[in-house]
């Protein structure tokens, strides 16, 4: 049976009509305390005079500013996406998305382009219940959608009862409770069983039919969304070639149904071996993409269809000979280069692993290696982090789900970001493991609220930031990795709070001291509001609840987010950092030339 690696439903950003909901991904930047400007942000790279206002501690004081004439960089309005578990059609989910079809529908009216994406060979399941969870998840997932990334496997395609009609097959299923409690409990069955084969290195088949497809797609159709196809490369002939007769059979049932997909072939093709048994090397699935566009091509509704790929793992050295096999072969019939990261093993991490630039900084050297093979076989093309999370392995409870690991994914956002890549697709809204945006009773974690204020407050403009200060004299032989990260973009257009040319800055502060810093040149005596985020209750880095600008956030009722409201700073008033905290500030009234036309 084919497999069918996942998919993403992808959103724009929503206008203030749109209930508040998730979504934003954070991106911390550089800041060093002295003379520094990020390598990764071209501008004008002249440093801020160092001055000492009096009253204030030369040590703690840094100088801002930012290069308002024009963006250093611009990436997709849908650059912060979402994965969705498949597990939804492997524990019977399926049957009860019609139910969200509704709330997501009347997102998508809000939205002005949604993607997905099908891709994967490993199946995760959720422990999640859609039950007393229903109108909540349509909040939640509404408020958030960019890219929603579920995984699935493909069988036999065969005729299906079930018609597309926009007056009737958009309808809400209603379900009577005691189907929605069954299903419950089957869920919470199905994710041991696939907790076991996750830890064993051993999966069962996840099978989409013709049916489950059509239920899928109508879904996704009458919700506004986009869906992205990743069929099964493991399928392979005697000669290891792509076998690719279960996907035409699909492609062909698909065009018969007029369905509008773009498509992708396997995930993490690197690693083949551990599934099959045999490796497929670059220049091989290089050739299989070939035959998957030519297939493609032959059939009108897809002669036009966008293709992406490879999907690779972390970029080590056979990751990379890999990609460039593969670029040098099909490049050109791939619309953007995907792959993935995860910083490190859900199983041994610890909170004080999310404190380490170290580890902040490893996505960094990815990105520059993707990139170096991209530009030298296909300048220009553009560059997908496709799958992304702070752990691997699920993550560990408390740790992965808890205030701490924001900051990676806050970092994560502002570096890919800062250094052109188009898309990030997080793994995930939701699951079984502990790296998804909303717990079981689908309450929004600490990863939720800080996506949320970065679909609101964030634009796709990067800005090159200034920054000026003093800084401790480094021992000999260590190298001082900046611990306050630092990054600008053009306030979102789609926040009607502010008028366009405003400035939105986002911090990361990893000192155990506060940090004060100064705006200078184009931001000096504007006013500021503040969002501040800080962990709360006694639990402190492990809260799994957060605090915003002191008052802790929480879902109003099942329907309704809080409002996010901003504490305005006067103008002129130096920013107080927090240690350890993560925040956003607005610089109003900017009239920044970068950020006055979209």
């Amino acid at each position: 049976s084919e497999l069918i690696r996942g998919f993403l439903l992808s959103g724009m950003p929503c206008p203030s009509s749109c209930p508040s909901g998730l979504l934003a991904l954070m991106a911390p930047g550089l800041a060093l305390v002295a003379t520094f400007s990020l390598p990764s942000q071209a501008g004008d790279r002249r440093a801020l005079p160092v001055e000492k206002p009096p009253g204030v501690k030369g040590r703690t004081l840094i100088l801002l500013d930012v290069n308002t004439k024009s963006p250093v960089r611009i990436i997709s309005e849908n650059f912060l996406s979402l994965q969705l578990d498949p597990s939804i059609i492997h524990d019977g989910w399926l049957d009860f998305l019609r139910v969200l079809t509704r709330g997501a529908r009347l997102l998508a009216g809000r939205l002005r382009k949604i993607f997905g994406i099908l891709w994967g060979s490993h199946i995760w399941s959720s422990s999640f219940a859609l039950l007393a969870g229903a109108a909540r998840f349509r909040v939640l997932l509404g408020s958030l959608l960019p890219f929603i990334l579920i995984e699935a496997q493909e069988g036999n395609i065969v005729r299906s009862d079930i018609a597309l009609d926009k007056q009737k097959g958009c309808k809400i299923a209603q379900h009577p409770d005691i189907m929605l409690e069954l299903q419950r409990e089957k869920a919470a069955q199905m994710h041991l069983v696939l907790l076991k084969e996750q830890f064993s290195n051993t999966y069962s088949n996840l099978t989409l039919t013709a049916r489950s497809l059509d239920k899928l797609y109508n879904f996704a159709d009458c919700s506004g969304l986009h869906l992205i196809f990743a069929l099964n490369a493991l399928r392979r002939n005697p000669n290891n070639s792509w076998n690719s007769s279960n996907a035409l059979s699909l492609l062909k049932y698909s065009a018969s149904k007029k369905y509008n997909i773009s498509w992708e072939l396997g995930n993490e093709p690197n690693n083949y071996r551990t599934l099959i048994g045999r490796s497929v090397n670059g220049s091989q699935l290089g050739k299989d993409y070939t035959q998957l566009r030519s297939l493609l091509q032959l059939i009108r509704t897809y002669s036009r269809a966008h293709l992406y790929g490879p999907n690779i793992g972390r970029p080590r050295k056979n990751v990379i000979a890999f990609l460039e096999g593969f670029l040098k072969v099909a490049g050109g019939t791939v619309d953007a280069v995907t792959w993935q990261h995860y910083y490190i093993d859900g199983r041994v991490a610890k909170v004080t692993d999310f404190l380490k630039t170290r580890l902040l900084d490893t996505l960094s050297d990815q990105i520059r290696k993707i990139q170096k093979v991209v530009n030298t076989y296909t300048p220009g093309k553009k560059i997908w982090l496709e799958g992304v999370g702070t752990t691997s392995a699920g993550g560990m409870n408390n740790l992965s789900d808890s205030y701490a690991a924001g900051f990676l994914w806050l970092n994560t956002l502002g570096l890919l970001a800062s250094q052109g890549i188009d898309v990030v697709v997080r793994h995930s809204f939701l699951d079984h493991g502990q790296n998804h945006l909303v717990d079981q009773n689908f309450n929004p974690l600490p990863d939720y609220w800080l996506s949320l204020l970065y679909k609101r407050l964030i634009g796709p403009k990067v800005l090159a930031i200034h920054v000026a200060g003093l800084q401790r004299k480094p021992r000999p032989g260590r190298v001082i990795r900046d611990k306050l990260r630092i990054y600008a973009h053009c306030t979102s257009y789609h926040n009607h709070n502010y008028v366009r040319g405003s400035i939105t800055l986002y911090i990361i502060n990893l000192h155990r001291s506060r940090k004060k810093i100064k705006l200078a040149g184009t931001l000096r005596d504007k006013i500021v509001h503040q969002y501040l985020l800080q962990p709360y209750g006694k639990d402190g880095l492990h809260s799994k609840s957060v605090q915003l600008n002191g008052q802790p956030l929480a879902m109003v009722d099942d329907g309704t987010l809080p409002e996010l409201k901003p504490r305005p700073l006067r103008a002129g008033r130096t920013l107080v950092i927090p240690p350890l905290t993560m925040s956003f500030y607005v610089v109003k009234n900017v009239n920044a030339l970068a950020c006055r036309y979209r």
